[in-house]
């Protein structure tokens, strides 16, 4: 049986790759990731056929743009693909935008605080202001909240300190850079294991990697949901 709080990342190289990955995990996974790098190739085909499979699908599309730009792209993607999770950056003009546009549907608009394959190094080299991450990334989503945001993306380190935010009761904290004991970190920075990010306060991990490159991913993904249930 499947349990939502993971979420496999299809970070593969075309919709057929996906779909054929989505039969071998069969029953054991039930929520999807699809991101950037699978949209020339398929991936909103891909989402709406998950949606009709009966499958969980966040779109990971992280819009960043004008207020009207975004306002739009989240009103066609919200009527036309139905994701149960649409993320954009966290600036609070940028989910406002988005969150005007879903309306009444049911996506869920979760705010990008920092991505997690970024460090202090790279912050100083894209000119963000000083200060320690994790006040950065919680000021982020105290701010991305108030714009109306339903949720945030947030790495493992920060999840503690963002669940403690009065702002964040009753909102949804989904954690990439989460890795299985013993699994490399690939180009994640930030990281932690599901029994250790669900322990924080994550709602849902976002795995790829290290189910979707492995020889077997179905027994991958089997380890990481037992894992998750040692620490329910």
């Amino acid at each position: 049986m499947s349990d939502d709080r993971l979420i496999v990342g299809l970070d593969l190289p075309d919709a057929d790759a996906a779909r054929a990955m989505v039969t071998r995990l069969g029953d054991s996974v039930g929520f999807y990731k699809i991101g950037l790098g699978l949209l020339p190739f398929g991936g909103l085909d891909l989402a709406r056929e998950l949606r009709e499979r009966g499958k969980r699908v966040f779109l990971d599309m992280k819009l960043f743009d004008i207020g009207a730009t975004v306002t739009a792209a989240a009103r066609g993607l919200a009527a036309n693909v139905a994701p149960d999770f649409l993320t954009v950056h966290g600036d609070p003009q940028v989910v406002a935008a988005a969150a005007l546009g879903r309306g009444g549907a049911r996506t869920r608009i979760l705010a990008v605080t920092v991505l997690t394959s970024l460090d202090r190094a790279d912050l100083d080299a894209a000119l963000i202001r000083d200060g320690d991450m994790a006040e950065i990334v919680v000021e982020r989503a105290r701010r991305a909240f108030a714009a109306g945001a339903d949720g945030i993306i947030a790495s493992p380190h920060e999840l503690a300190r963002l669940r403690a935010l009065p702002e964040a009761t009753g909102k949804l904290i989904v954690t990439p850079g989460v890795r299985p004991a013993g699994a490399e970190a690939h180009d994640q920075k930030r990281i932690a294991t599901p029994a250790e990010a669900l322990a924080a306060g994550a709602d849902h991990v976002v795995i790829a990697r290290p189910i979707v490159a492995v020889p077997d991913p179905a027994t991958a993904a089997r380890a990481v949901l037992a894992e998750m249930a040692a620490a329910a």
